[in-house]
Protein backbone atom coordinates (compact mmCIF):
# COMPACT_ATOMS: atom_id res chain seq x y z
CA UNK A 1 0.00 0.00 0.00
CA UNK A 2 1.04 3.26 -0.57
CA UNK A 3 2.43 5.95 1.98
CA UNK A 4 -0.21 8.76 2.49
CA UNK A 5 1.26 12.36 2.69
CA UNK A 6 -0.01 15.59 3.45
CA UNK A 7 1.35 18.59 2.66
CA UNK A 8 0.36 21.93 4.51
CA UNK A 9 2.14 25.04 2.52
CA UNK A 10 0.77 28.34 2.26
CA UNK A 11 2.66 28.66 -1.42
CA UNK A 12 0.62 26.61 -4.49
CA UNK A 13 3.89 26.27 -5.94
CA UNK A 14 5.65 24.99 -3.28
CA UNK A 15 2.51 22.24 -2.46
CA UNK A 16 2.42 21.62 -6.17
CA UNK A 17 6.34 20.97 -6.27
CA UNK A 18 6.12 18.33 -3.41
CA UNK A 19 3.11 16.94 -4.54
CA UNK A 20 4.71 16.30 -8.06
CA UNK A 21 7.80 14.93 -6.40
CA UNK A 22 5.91 12.73 -4.11
CA UNK A 23 3.83 11.37 -6.50
CA UNK A 24 6.49 10.55 -9.16
CA UNK A 25 8.14 8.73 -6.28
CA UNK A 26 5.28 6.13 -5.61
CA UNK A 27 3.59 8.12 -2.69
CA UNK A 28 -0.34 9.17 -2.31
CA UNK A 29 -0.48 12.38 -1.54
CA UNK A 30 -4.08 12.61 0.75
CA UNK A 31 -4.37 16.44 0.49
CA UNK A 32 -2.91 19.84 0.14
CA UNK A 33 -3.89 22.80 3.08
CA UNK A 34 -2.34 26.08 2.43
CA UNK A 35 -3.19 27.21 6.30
CA UNK A 36 -2.77 25.88 9.42
CA UNK A 37 -6.47 25.70 10.44
CA UNK A 38 -6.75 23.69 6.97
CA UNK A 39 -4.11 21.35 8.19
CA UNK A 40 -5.51 20.15 11.77
CA UNK A 41 -8.63 19.16 9.73
CA UNK A 42 -6.93 17.55 7.26
CA UNK A 43 -4.63 15.82 9.43
CA UNK A 44 -7.41 13.69 11.68
CA UNK A 45 -9.75 13.33 8.19
CA UNK A 46 -6.80 11.69 6.07
CA UNK A 47 -4.58 10.37 8.59
CA UNK A 48 -2.06 10.37 6.64
CA UNK A 49 1.46 8.43 7.10
CA UNK A 50 3.39 11.85 7.21
CA UNK A 51 2.87 15.86 6.85
CA UNK A 52 5.23 17.67 5.47
CA UNK A 53 4.63 21.09 7.29
CA UNK A 54 5.68 24.44 6.31
CA UNK A 55 6.68 26.91 9.22
CA UNK A 56 5.31 30.26 8.26
CA UNK A 57 1.42 29.91 7.41
CA UNK A 58 -0.59 32.88 7.36
CA UNK A 59 -2.90 31.93 10.35
CA UNK A 60 -0.86 30.27 12.34
CA UNK A 61 2.68 29.17 13.10
CA UNK A 62 3.81 25.94 12.04
CA UNK A 63 4.66 25.12 15.56
CA UNK A 64 1.21 26.03 16.99
CA UNK A 65 -0.01 23.42 14.01
CA UNK A 66 2.69 20.94 14.77
CA UNK A 67 1.59 21.01 18.74
CA UNK A 68 -2.32 20.67 17.75
CA UNK A 69 -1.12 17.87 15.53
CA UNK A 70 1.12 16.01 18.26
CA UNK A 71 -1.81 16.31 20.61
CA UNK A 72 -4.84 14.97 18.83
CA UNK A 73 -2.34 12.39 16.89
CA UNK A 74 0.50 11.78 19.40
CA UNK A 75 2.79 9.30 16.90
CA UNK A 76 2.15 11.32 13.65
CA UNK A 77 5.27 11.87 11.70
CA UNK A 78 6.16 15.18 10.52
CA UNK A 79 8.69 17.30 8.55
CA UNK A 80 8.96 20.62 8.80
CA UNK A 81 9.85 22.49 5.65
CA UNK A 82 11.61 26.02 6.53
CA UNK A 83 13.69 28.49 4.71
CA UNK A 84 17.03 29.00 5.37
CA UNK A 85 17.98 30.63 8.55
CA UNK A 86 15.09 29.63 10.42
CA UNK A 87 17.19 27.38 12.77
CA UNK A 88 15.29 28.22 16.52
CA UNK A 89 12.07 26.84 14.76
CA UNK A 90 13.48 24.45 13.34
CA UNK A 91 14.86 23.66 17.00
CA UNK A 92 11.61 23.96 18.45
CA UNK A 93 9.74 22.24 16.28
CA UNK A 94 12.27 19.00 16.62
CA UNK A 95 11.17 19.63 20.63
CA UNK A 96 7.82 19.23 19.81
CA UNK A 97 7.76 16.24 18.08
CA UNK A 98 9.30 16.88 14.17
CA UNK A 99 11.31 14.20 12.77
CA UNK A 100 12.81 16.30 10.71
CA UNK A 101 12.87 18.56 8.56
CA UNK A 102 14.26 20.36 5.00
CA UNK A 103 15.14 23.66 4.11
CA UNK A 104 14.44 25.92 0.77
CA UNK A 105 15.39 25.59 -1.92
CA UNK A 106 14.97 21.99 -1.58
CA UNK A 107 16.24 19.19 -4.25
CA UNK A 108 14.12 16.57 -5.04
CA UNK A 109 17.11 14.05 -4.30
CA UNK A 110 16.76 15.74 -0.16
CA UNK A 111 13.31 15.36 -0.31
CA UNK A 112 12.57 12.06 -0.91
CA UNK A 113 15.41 10.90 1.11
CA UNK A 114 13.73 12.97 4.02
CA UNK A 115 10.45 11.44 3.06
CA UNK A 116 11.60 7.66 3.26
CA UNK A 117 14.05 8.29 6.25
CA UNK A 118 10.71 9.73 8.02
CA UNK A 119 8.35 7.08 7.21
CA UNK A 120 11.15 4.37 8.45
CA UNK A 121 10.96 5.10 11.29
CA UNK A 122 7.90 3.97 14.27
Amino acid sequence: MKKRILIVDDSFYMRTMLKNMLTDAGYEVVGEAPNGQTALVMAKETNPDLITLDVILPDNTGLDVLKGIKKDQPDMKVIIVSAVGQEVIVNEAKENGALDYIVKPFSEEKVLEKVSNALKES
